[in-house]
C-alpha cells in the first residue's frame, strides 16, 4: 500500500528556493507516475509538476522553468526542486499518484514578497 509523506516546506522571501521531498513510506512508487499539487489559501489543489516512473517530466505554465521534478527510485522518493519563488507559490504542497491515493499532510510553502 503506497503512503505518502510530503516534507522540506518552509518560509523564504521571494527569490528564494526549496525542496520538497516525497516519500513513500508503504509499498514502492518507483513504477508509478508522481505528480506535485499545489493547494494555494481558498482554492483548489492544481497539478504542478509530474513525472512519469521512466523520469519524464511536465510541468503547469506557472511553474515551468523555475521548478523541476525529479525522482530517485533507489530511495521511493520524489522531488520538486522551487527555484525563483514567488509570493503566489504560497500553499500547501501535495504528492499523489497518478491513479490517486490517500493524501498525506502536505507541507507548507509561504514566500513572502
Amino acid at each position: 500500500q503506497v503512503q505518502l509523506a510530503e516534507s522540506g516546506g518552509g518560509v523564504v522571501q521571494a527569490g528564494g528556493s526549496l525542496t520538497l521531498t516525497c516519500a513513500d513510506s508503504g509499498s514502492t512508487i518507483r513504477y508509478t507516475d508522481i505528480d506535485w499539487y499545489h493547494q494555494a489559501p481558498g482554492k483548489q489543489r492544481e497539478v504542478v509538476a509530474r513525472i512519469t516512473y521512466r523520469g519524464i517530466a511536465s510541468y503547469a505554465d506557472s511553474v515551468r522553468g523555475r521548478f523541476t521534478i525529479f525522482r530517485d527510485n533507489t530511495k521511493n522518493m520524489v522531488y520538486l526542486q522551487m527555484n525563483s519563488l514567488k509570493p503566489e507559490d504560497t500553499g500547501v504542497y501535495y504528492c499523489n499518484t497518478d491513479y490517486g491515493v490517500a493524501w498525506g499532510q502536505g507541507t507548507q510553502v509561504s514566500v513572502s514578497s
